[in-house]
């Protein structure tokens, strides 16, 4: 589960200082548990500049509530181009046939986005994480920054942060805003967007690793992952389910996201896609 923007306490080091970026929670085998845990975690800290709406009633609580009929939009073509592997269509296609056997209205249609306009604009933001946290802890340690003491790829995109004006940086969050409305004008006709998790499966260890390019692994994640930062720049709530496992065992999840601000639908279907497939015994071959 990906909570809403500022569901939970943002803290000095997290979401806000990248205009929201980040969410923090955790990766759990059972809905229940993501659940209680949100439940446990929720709520702004005092000061926060900004917080997410506050929740009904306990989490745990919705999932033992009727998601009713719910209206799911999906697709498997990923916003950036990059293609997307059988295993990860048919995840899709997958969850979608088992939602509408459940009883909730299904639709294969996408908001009108320009994929590949967003990488520069999403770059920018990203990269300045790593530059933040890098002059900041600097700072604080009364020290220069210095490539010795930095991963590769951290001081890469410090790098290319260096050659960024404030002006480009507003202009891009301006330009992530705008996508952001445009999703959320689309979701007013849907309660649910259904996407392929990562656009292949899981890679093999090393895939990442170039000893001559720092920044190879940060274009592979791109290849891998040309989904899940919508969620990232709109803030929206998202949940990734082990529906499908491939031919080889492995587990391919399919990747629901929620209007701002809603989990409880996402916990309400999880429950219900828990009781239709159960996966928490269900274990890769690579485990032994």
């Amino acid at each position: 589960m990906k909570p809403t923007r500022g569901r939970n306490p943002l803290g000095p080091d997290v979401g806000d200082v990248q205009n929201g970026l980040v969410s923090e929670h955790a990766l759990t085998r059972t809905v229940r548990d993501s659940a209680a845990l949100l439940d446990a975690t929720a709520g702004p800290d005092i000061g926060d500049p900004y917080y997410a709406p506050p929740q009904e009633r306990p989490y745990t609580e919705e999932l033992k509530r009727d998601p009713g009929k719910l209206r799911i939009a999906f697709s498997t073509i990923a916003p950036t181009g990059v293609p997307v592997h059988d295993d990860c269509i048919a995840a899709v296609h997958n969850a979608a046939k088992l939602c509408e056997s459940l009883g909730h209205h299904v639709e294969e249609v996408f908001p009108s986005l320009d994929g590949p306009g967003l990488f520069h604009p999403f770059v920018t933001v990203f990269s300045a994480g790593p530059g933040w946290a890098i002059d900041g802890m600097a700072l604080a340690a009364g020290v220069t920054p210095s490539q010795d003491k930095v991963e590769p790829l951290s001081w890469a995109m410090y790098e290319q942060m260096q050659q960024v004006s404030c002006t480009q940086y507003l202009l891009s969050i301006t330009y992530l805003q705008q996508v952001a409305r445009q999703i959320a004008h689309f979701m007013k006709d849907y309660d649910l967007l259904l996407t392929p998790t990562v656009a292949q499966p899981p890679l093999p260890i090393g895939s990442y690793d170039s000893p001559d390019d720092p920044m190879h692994g940060f274009m592979v994640a791109g290849m891998f992952a040309p989904f899940t930062p919508l969620c990232n720049f709109t803030g929206q709530p998202a949940m990734n389910v082990p529906l499908h496992w491939n031919a080889e065992g492995l587990p391919i999840g399919s990747h629901f996201v929620a209007r701002f601000g809603d989990e409880a639908t996402l916990f309400r279907l999880a429950a219900q896609l828990e009781t239709a497939r159960p996966w928490i015994t269900k274990q890769p071959p690579i485990f032994g």
